[in-house]
């Protein structure tokens, strides 16, 4: 009797510390988002990762594919700038993205990285003349569905 007493305590032990950890990796995880497909760079393709840091951060990897060279547009800009949608209902510029080729390939990547204490909701790329710039313009390039 006391042998099963021990062993359901020790079995409730066990599901309570692996319920706890649970709750603590889940919010480690990343967020995966694609990029919905363009009309103005049909070829672009990317994806939004957003994780949670230790700080209560919010890390933003931004990674696109086949991004057409911004000077090719039909209105030609000068560079790509990546906003997000906060849940105050703010817009925030998130910085330029920054672009490369691969050596072994012709492939066009571009990126960004950065941190923000504010949690998106929705993350969009337009082509602008300037990267110092409060308001989105007209020219969405790439954009993801809130999430």
């Amino acid at each position: 009797m006391k042998t099963q007493k021990k062993s359901k305590l020790a079995t409730g032990i066990v599901f309570w510390l692996l319920a706890t950890s649970i709750l603590f990796v889940l919010p480690a995880c990343a967020q995966k988002v694609t990029f919905l497909n363009s009309s103005i760079v049909p070829a672009a393709k990317g994806t939004v990762k957003v994780k949670q840091d230790n700080n209560q951060n919010y890390v933003i990897k931004v990674k696109i594919e086949d991004l057409a060279e911004v000077e090719r547009l039909q209105t030609s800009k000068q560079t790509y700038v990546v906003w997000m949608e906060t849940d105050r209902g703010n817009t925030e510029n998130l910085g330029q993205l920054k672009s490369s080729s691969s050596f072994f390939s012709k492939q066009k990547t571009a990126s960004l990285e950065t941190v923000s204490a504010y949690k998106p909701i929705k993350i969009f790329v337009t082509a602008e003349s300037g990267i110092d710039i409060r308001n989105p313009g007209n020219q969405i390039i790439l954009t993801t569905d809130n999430f």
